[in-house]
C-alpha cells in the first residue's frame, strides 16, 4: 500500500538541523529543499495496491534515492549504506539522523516497478515541470538540438564458438527447470556437460591453425545445438501456450536458431562461418539487445546508443531515447522532437542537427511533418573530383551542368537507393556524353574513370531539398546554428561524466531507465545551478570541501551514540 510523508517536516529530521551544515547550495541541499516540490507520493499511486498491506517507504524518498545514487555513481548497497549513514543523504531525504530508510531490496524493487509499469519517464518529466515553475524555462517556442553518444552493453560479447554455447547453456537452464531437475543431472543425462566448463574453446581439442579442424569442431557445435532445439520442440509440446516455462524455452530456442543462421554457413557440406558479419548481429547472449555499432569510421563499439535533444537557450534535456548500437543516428529525430512537446508542453520551432540528420530521408520526414530541420548536408562523394554540389541541377527543365558550361538532360538508371526501412527504389543520374567529358580541360579533376565514360550525376530523390539545405548552409545566416550544436555536445559529456557511457543494466529498456535518472540529474545540476540555488565549485574547491566534509561528517556520527539522551533531555 501506498506510504506517504508529512508535509509537515519534524524537529529531529536531518534536513531541520544539519541544512547549512551539509551546505544549501550543494546538490544535496537542494534535493532537501526541493522536498514536496520535485516529487509527490500521490504521483507513484498506480504502482501500489490501493487498500491492502502495510505502507511502503515513501517513494517521493525512493526516487530521490534514485537520484542520489546516479550523482554520486554508487552501486545499490552502497546507496542503502549511504543512506543509513551519510549525513549528506539524510539531508537530502529529510530523514532522522539514527533512521535506516529502506533496505537494497526495496530500492530495486521501487525501481522495477517504474520500469515495468512505464513510470521511468514521469521522473524525468518531474525535472522539466520543476524548471517551468520555477521560470528557469520560459513558456516560448523551443529550438532543439540533436545528438548521439555510444553506450557499452553490459553483457559479455565473445566469438561465434563461445557465442553458440552460450545459447545452448542457457536453453538447457530452461529444459532442466520445466522438468524440475536439477540442472547438472540433466545437462549428463542429455550429454551436454561439455558445454558447462571453464571454456569451451579452452577445453576442446582443436588445432585452431587447421580450417579443417575449426570446422569440425563448429559442426560439432552445430549438430548439439540442433538436437538440443529439436529437444526443446518436444518439451514445448506438453506445456500450456501460456505456460511461463513454454515461452521462456521458446524465446532460448529462437535465440539459439537465431545464432546459428547469422553466423553459421550451412548450405555447402560441414557447417562454416560465415563471411562478413551480419546486419542486425547479436552479439551476447546476456544481452540479446545489444549490436555492433560505429560513431565513426574508426569509432566502432558493442551496446547501445544514447539519443537526446536539448533546448538551445535553458540548455535542458528535453527527450531521451536508447537506440541499437547500429541504428542510424536520425532513425529518432522526429519522434524525439514530437517527444520534447510532450515532456515540455511547449511547441518546437526548430529541430537542429549534425550532418547525421542531414540525409534526405530525414528531411523528407519534417518536411512531410510541417516542421522544420536545420542540418548540414552530408559531404559524399569521392575526394579526389570535383564535388556533386559544384554541379547545377535545373529541377524544373531537369537538366543539369558541369562546371565547365556543358549541359546534359540524359537520365539514366543507376542503381537503387534505400528508404529509412530499407526499402529499395530505382535511381537516376544524369549522364554526361563520353565525348564531352574527353575533351573537357577539366576531366583529370572531374572524373577518374576509363576514357570510354562520362560523369554522371546522382539525381537524389530528395534533391529539391537537399539544393535548399546547401544554399542555406553556405549562408551567413547558418553560422549561429554551428555554435548552437555544441549545446547537445556539452550535455553528452554530462551525461557521460554521471556514468551513461557503460550501462550498469542488461537490456534497452533498463539502459533507458538508466539514462533518463542521468538525465533528470543533470536537469535538476543544471537548473539549480543557473538559478543561483546551487554553487558550481572548481576542482580544488571540490576535492577540499570533500575532505573538509568528510571529517565533520565523522565527528556528527559520534552525536548520533548521545543524541537519544538529548532528545529525552528535551521531552
Amino acid at each position: 500500500m501506498l506510504g506517504k510523508r508529512s508535509h509537515q517536516r519534524g524537529l529531529f529530521e536531518a534536513d531541520s538541523q544539519y541544512l547549512d551544515f551539509v551546505g544549501r547550495d550543494s546538490f544535496y541541499g537542494f534535493l532537501a529543499s526541493q522536498r514536496g516540490k520535485l516529487f509527490r507520493d500521490e504521483d507513484f499511486a498506480e504502482i501500489y495496491c490501493p487498500d491492502n498491506g502495510r505502507p511502503s517507504v515513501a517513494p517521493s524518498l525512493l526516487a530521490n534515492a534514485l537520484l542520489l545514487q546516479t550523482h554520486d555513481k554508487v552501486s545499490d548497497e552502497e546507496a542503502k549504506g549511504r543512506a543509513d549513514y551519510d549525513l549528506r543523504w539524510k539531508v537530502a531525504l529529510g530523514i532522522e539522523v539514527d533512521e535506516r530508510p529502506f533496505a537494497k531490496s526495496t530500492l530495486q524493487l521501487f525501481r522495477a516497478q517504474l520500469i515495468l509499469k512505464e513510470k521511468m519517464r514521469s521522473v524525468f518529466v518531474s525535472s522539466l515541470e520543476l524548471a517551468k515553475q520555477s521560470g528557469y524555462l520560459k513558456a516560448r517556442r523551443l529550438k532543439v538540438i540533436l545528438d548521439t553518444t555510444n553506450i557499452l552493453g553490459r553483457g559479455a560479447v565473445k566469438d561465434t564458438y563461445n557465442l553458440l554455447g552460450d545459447g545452448i547453456q542457457q536453453l538447457c537452464r530452461g529444459l532442466a527447470a520445466s522438468q524440475e531437475q536439477e540442472l547438472e543431472a540433466w545437462v549428463q543425462a542429455h550429454a551436454f556437460q561439455g558445454y558447462f566448463g571453464s571454456s569451451l574453446k579452452g577445453d576442446a581439442q582443436v588445432d585452431w591453425d587447421d580450417e579443417q579442424s575449426r570446422r569440425v569442431f563448429l559442426q560439432g557445435i552445430v549438430v548439439d545445438a540442433q538436437r538440443l532445439m529439436a529437444l526443446a520442440q518436444e518439451v514445448q509440446a506438453t506445456l500450456a501456450e501460456g505456460d511461463p516455462e513454454c515461452q521462456q524455452i521458446a524465446a532460448a530456442g529462437q535465440l539459439l536458431g537465431q545464432l546459428i543462421d547469422q553466423d553459421v554457413d550451412l548450405t555447402d557440406g560441414p557447417a562454416k562461418l560465415k563471411e562478413g558479419v551480419s546486419r542486425d548481429r547479436i552479439v551476447s547472449v546476456h544481452d540479446p539487445e545489444m549490436r555492433h555499432g560505429r560513431k565513426s569510421s574508426s569509432k566502432r563499439f558493442d551496446g547501445h546508443k544514447a539519443a537526446i535533444a536539448v533546448d538551445a537557450e535553458s540548455q535542458l534535456i528535453t527527450a531521451v531515447e536508447v537506440l541499437p548500437g547500429n541504428a542510424a543516428d536520425a532513425s529518432p529525430a522526429l519522434p524525439l522532437t514530437e517527444a520534447s512537446e510532450h515532456n515540455t508542453r511547449l511547441e518546437v520551432d526548430e529541430t537542429v542537427g549534425d550532418c547525421a540528420y542531414g540525409d534526405g530521408n530525414t528531411r523528407q520526414e519534417f518536411a512531410d511533418a510541417q516542421r522544420k530541420l536545420i542540418a548540414k548536408v552530408p559531404n559524399l562523394g569521392r575526394k579526389d573530383q570535383i564535388h556533386k554540389s559544384e554541379f547545377q541541377i535545373d529541377l524544373e527543365a531537369m537538366t543539369c551542368t558541369c562546371p565547365a558550361g556543358h549541359t546534359t538532360a540524359t537520365l539514366i538508371p543507376t542503381g537503387f537507393w534505400l528508404d529509412k526501412e530499407w526499402q529499395k527504389h530505382p535511381r537516376q543520374s544524369f549522364a554526361f556524353p563520353v565525348e564531352t567529358c574527353a575533351a573537357c580541360p577539366l576531366r583529370p579533376q572531374c572524373i577518374q574513370a576509363k576514357a570510354n565514360r562520362g560523369r554522371t550525376i546522382s539525381l537524389h530523390p530528395q534533391e529539391g531539398l537537399l539544393q535548399q539545405a546547401r544554399a542555406f548552409q553556405n549562408s551567413p545566416e547558418f553560422q549561429p546554428y554551428r555554435q548552437m550544436r555544441q549545446t547537445a555536445e556539452h550535455r553528452l559529456a554530462r551525461l557521460v561524466q554521471l556514468g551513461i557511457r557503460q550501462a550498469r543494466y542488461f537490456g534497452r529498456k533498463k539502459t533507458l531507465f538508466q539514462l533518463l535518472i542521468a538525465a533528470t540529474v543533470a536537469n535538476l545540476t543544471l537548473m539549480a545551478t543557473k538559478t543561483g540555488q546551487m554553487r558550481s565549485k572548481t576542482r580544488g574547491e571540490s576535492s577540499f570541501f570533500a575532505w573538509f566534509g568528510a571529517l565533520l561528517q565523522r565527528l556528527c556520527e559520534h552525536f548520533v551514540s548521545w543524541r537519544p539522551h538529548f532528545r529525552y533531555a528535551l521531552s
